[in-house]
């Protein structure tokens, strides 16, 4: 399969970006294993409704995200205000630079989300700036259905940080292209607090070319069904990519991230780490990490990890760890995986200290989880989800 070097200005309805081996797999007959041969499309139609037999869809609840597989009519769903608005630029229509610079739909919601937004919000940090605030995107849900690419681009040797704030409730289909150009450091960081009825179904893709650094945080504490999955390309020499993630289901939600980190370049860095706690019945989290170090990706250090912590009968947590290695020429790579309740050991030694036993768990899901939110370098947004996070353990059962 061979992807077009440049998104084409109106998306045809044609299978020239779709290979007939990926249209195979991707009716279920030859099923697709790694992410790396996954089938890109621009045109919904050549993707269809998924069935739930395919690797990226067997673990999503595809009833209640139907709503997303068709173009939005209206596409009002959601409003948009943005803290800092001299960094915007034009809006880019589809085959206008840097839009479809990397970004390629992997599944049928994002090319849905490709075609339904005719224009592009496109934020550009110029080249050599220090932006000493975070950029806030507020995206507000207003009850219907939207689509949205959003282009996040730092230019050479800047620095800022963007916050992608969601609430309300929508039916959002939403792709975010992110290009961190030579020596640029880049953090984003999607915080999903939606109302309980809200769906959100989100792409994130991301090249960081050389020397540049792209710090990239997922955190999901609201919405029905919440589905965010990145996808970086670390292509240039020397490129480092951190993605952090953070989430919290309660009864009836389902929180999911398929987390692909593709080492491109030669002597790049890539560390992932996703925590999770779940508590309610038939709360659900997913996370499905791939990890491809790819042939010229010598040097390469890179290390996975998910953790989950399970605090109610009745909840359940996915986690699958993938690691693929093209070169034997590498610095280090390993994955590692854990989902288990309460350790009696940390209770117990608590509980000897005064401490009682509500309070202690609590200790204990704060203890697991503040690791994430540390590394988030924004301290109004720390304390925010620190609070939020005390506020979803009121009333953990024993």
């Amino acid at each position: 399969m061979t992807a077009p070097t440049q998104a084409p200005a109106e998306a045809p309805h044609t299978n020239a970006h779709i290979d007939p081996a990926a249209r195979i797999a991707n009716t279920g007959f030859v099923p697709v294993q790694t992410r790396s041969e996954r089938p890109h499309s621009f045109e919904p139609a050549d993707f269809g409704a998924p069935t739930g037999r395919e690797v990226n869809w067997k673990h999503t609840p595809i009833a209640q995200l139907t709503s997303l597989f068709e173009p939005a009519e209206a596409n009002d769903g959601v409003t948009y205000s943005v803290s800092h608005e001299q960094y915007l630029r034009p809006a880019l229509a589809r085959g206008t630079a840097p839009r479809g610079e990397f970004f390629r739909p992997e599944d049928v919601v994002s090319a849905v989300a490709w075609q339904g937004a005719t224009d592009a919000m496109h934020l550009s940090i110029p080249g050599e700036e220090v932006v000493a605030e975070p950029i806030v995107i507020q995206i507000d849900g207003q009850g219907g259905r939207a689509d949205a690419h959003l282009v996040i681009e730092a230019l050479p040797h800047s620095s800022a940080t963007v916050v992608l704030r969601h609430a309300g409730t929508a039916q959002y289909a939403q792709n975010v292209e992110i290009i961190v150009r030579d020596g640029a450091k880049l953090t984003l960081v999607s915080v999903q607090q939606w109302q309980d009825d809200a769906i959100h179904a989100a792409a994130h893709q991301a090249r960081v070319d050389r020397d540049a650094e792209l710090t990239h945080f997922i955190v999901s504490f609201g919405g029905g069904v919440v589905r965010v999955n990145p996808n970086v390309e670390l292509a240039g020499s020397g490129a480092e990519g951190r993605l952090y993630g953070l989430s919290f289901a309660d009864a009836g939600q389902h929180l999911e991230s398929q987390v692909y980190l593709h080492h491109k370049g030669p002597h790049t860095t890539g560390d992932v780490l996703y925590k999770g706690a779940l508590r309610g019945a038939s709360a659900h989290s997913v996370w499905i990490g791939d990890v491809l170090i790819g042939p010229d990706a010598t040097g390469t250090d890179s290390y996975e990890a998910n953790r989950n912590l399970v605090l109610t009968e009745g909840a359940r947590a996915d986690s699958i760890p993938n690691l693929e290695i093209e070169t034997g020429d590498i610095v280090g790579a390993g994955h590692a995986s854990a989902t288990g309740r309460f350790d009696d050991e940390q209770l117990f030694y608590l509980q000897a200290r005064g401490i009682t036993e509500a309070e202690a768990r609590r200790l204990v899901v704060l203890g697991f989880l503040t690791e994430v939110v540390q590394r988030i370098q924004i301290p109004e947004l720390q304390a925010e989800l620190l609070a939020a996070i005390d506020a979803e353990l009121i009333g953990v059962e024993a």
